[in-house]
């Protein structure tokens, strides 16, 4: 009996602890389940939050990564922009501005060179001249754009491309200036060379006249390139005044060395 009975109250106290088990799991089920339910309007206003701020942060990824990437493009089109010419301050690309002066864009000095290339007309330049395309073309510029104040620098050097065809840079004022500054040079050093040898009695008379055709010549057609009309009446009158002025300087020049003078006109040789 004590066996059976202790065995019957075990029994009963595995079952009340089974129930018990059953109960609390159950319970613990439920809990869950309400807690799922009740959170879960919350937990999907959390969750869109939570995209909401993924979203975000994607979008200033992808900000930065393409303001990177602009860096990165501009970086790379300065290094591999175009090469500056002598003395140039900015690519033709930069310091043009979008609104054109009047004066400029009416300007048409040298438009029988619209097709014209740097390197030709400089090779033709040398050839003749001491100067080089980009000196004439400059100095023509700073002779037309002089005002009351000086010469417009800045708008000839930013205007450059604009102006002078063959030209395809930009320059700064100060390359403005030392091509014209190199120019006046160029005149000075030829002028000097010139009348020595007119006035030392290297040449003659006649080589004289040879000289000053030749000259006169590569003179005037610069001039037309530049526009300027020149009727044939007008060509042979200033050649006419040029070789008359060189017989002058020719004579006094014979005069100051002490040598014997010859009348061009009658060829009549007399002492000075």
């Amino acid at each position: 009996m004590t066996d059976d009975a202790g065995k019957e109250a075990g029994g009963d106290a595995d079952a009340a602890a089974a129930e018990d088990i059953d109960e609390r799991a159950t319970d613990v089920g439920e809990g869950a389940a309400e807690g799922v339910v009740g959170a879960s309007p919350e937990r999907e206003e959390a969750t869109d939050e939570e995209r909401a701020d993924a979203e975000s942060v994607t979008a200033d990824g992808a900000t930065a990564d393409e303001s990177v990437a602009a860096d990165e493009s501009a970086a790379t089109a300065d290094a591999s922009g175009s090469v500056p010419g002598p003395d140039v301050g900015a690519d033709a690309g930069e310091g043009v501005p979008e609104d054109v002066p009047d004066d400029v864009a009416k300007y048409d000095r040298f438009q029988k060179m619209e097709r014209a290339e740097y390197d030709r007309v400089n090779e033709f330049l040398r050839d003749r001249t001491y100067v080089t395309a980009r000196e004439w073309a400059i100095a023509r510029l700073c002779s037309d754009f002089r005002t009351e104040t000086g010469v417009e620098m800045t708008k000839i050097g930013e205007n450059l491309p604009r102006l002078v065809p063959f030209m395809t840079d930009t320059y700064t004022p100060q390359a403005v200036n030392q091509a014209r500054a190199s120019f006046e040079e160029k005149v000075r050093k030829a002028g000097a060379t010139f009348l020595y040898g007119a006035m030392s009695g290297f040449f003659t008379a006649e080589d004289l006249d040879d000289v000053m055709y030749e000259s006169t010549e590569v003179a005037k057609f610069l001039l037309e390139v530049e526009g300027a009309d020149l009727a044939v009446e007008e060509e042979l009158a200033a050649e006419d005044k040029i070789s008359s002025v060189m017989r002058d300087v020719r004579e006094a020049s014979a005069e100051v060395r002490g040598e014997e003078v010859k009348c061009p006109e009658c060829g009549h040789v007399h002492e000075p």
